[in-house]
């Protein structure tokens, strides 16, 4: 008769080791309940919501892909993609450019790093009412400071009106913004300057490389996928760009100054169309992740390993 051994059962096993790593979902539940109530539940809902004609009191109609429709044919929706547009092109590279010379800069045992590191980082930190301010002061026509340097260097023979048409006021609050962003910037290419071996310089400054030359052929190879980082969350925050445009704009100047994000909000709350600013959301959306995609395809193929 042969020898027979009972498998193991698998439920009192199981049993044993959920109750001896029960402290761990204890502590866990309240973040995943948290999670699910405020973030999860709300993208859901307005998911739905988008698909009707929502009402904050009564009955919500459905009324299938209306509100999409609506979306796309307006053609206010195109006007706020550009304005995000051009916030992409006029903020994006100021952070990008100073940031990384701030980066490769401070990266130096120079004296005082660790306070010029924090000293630019400062403008992150402050809030869009007191830039919005500051603003209003240096972009003023009469007496703001960047009309006045201007003139000084002879540059302009009368003060700019900065805020008298949409384009020259978008352009100019958007350089603002890519200005307070330049030390998050700095902060993300400095720890990707430090994944780059220095044996790498030593060895190239034994054979004679220029600080150009270390800078063109080990540094910015190096920080290639730093800078696919940057790049792809600069473009995800282009086309949120929301606070400056509110503070400065939102129910005083008309559409001219929309951005998508202002766009939602004023069709939410100004003209109490809930059904259409969930679509718009959602339209924004899969923009925004559409083109991260494509960035991510028509990045450098070889940006796979840095150092």
């Amino acid at each position: 008769m042969l020898n027979q051994t009972a498998a193991p059962a698998a439920g009192p096993k199981k049993r044993s080791w959920l109750r001896r790593h029960y402290g761990i979902y204890l502590f866990v539940l309240p973040a995943i309940g948290l999670y699910l109530t405020f973030s999860v539940y709300p993208i859901l809902f307005s998911f739905v919501k988008s698909f009707t004609d929502w009402q904050l009191i009564g009955e919500s109609p459905f009324v299938g892909l209306a509100n999409y429709r609506t979306v796309l044919n307006d053609p206010h929706v195109g006007i706020a993609f550009k304005n995000a547009l051009l916030n992409f092109v006029v903020s994006m590279p100021i952070q990008i450019v100073f940031g990384l010379l701030l980066a490769v800069v401070l990266d130096r045992p120079i004296r005082g790093r660790s306070f010029f590191r924090a000293l630019f980082y400062i403008p992150v930190l402050v809030t869009w009412i007191v830039i919005i301010q500051l603003y209003l002061y240096m972009f003023n026509k009469d007496y703001g400071l960047i009309n006045y340097l201007l003139l000084k260097t002879h540059l302009i023979d009368e003060g700019i009106d900065w805020l008298g048409s949409p384009t020259r006021t978008l352009v100019s609050v958007f350089a603002v913004g890519g200005w307070k962003g330049i030390g998050w910037s700095m902060l993300i290419f400095l720890a990707g300057l430090q994944s780059i071996p220095t044996d790498l310089y030593e060895a190239s400054g034994l054979d004679g490389a220029s600080r150009w030359q270390q800078f063109r052929y080990i540094t910015l190879p190096g920080l290639r996928n730093t800078t696919v980082f940057v790049v792809v969350l600069l473009t995800i925050g282009a086309f949120n760009v929301f606070d400056q445009v509110f503070l400065l704009f939102t129910g005083t100047a008309p559409f001219e100054y929309d951005v998508p994000l202002s766009m939602i909000y004023n069709k939410a709350f100004a003209d109490l169309n809930f059904g259409y600013s969930a679509a718009l959301s959602y339209v924004v959306a899969i923009v925004i992740v559409v083109v991260s995609l494509l960035q991510y395809k028509f990045m450098p193929k070889n940006a796979g390993s840095e150092g």
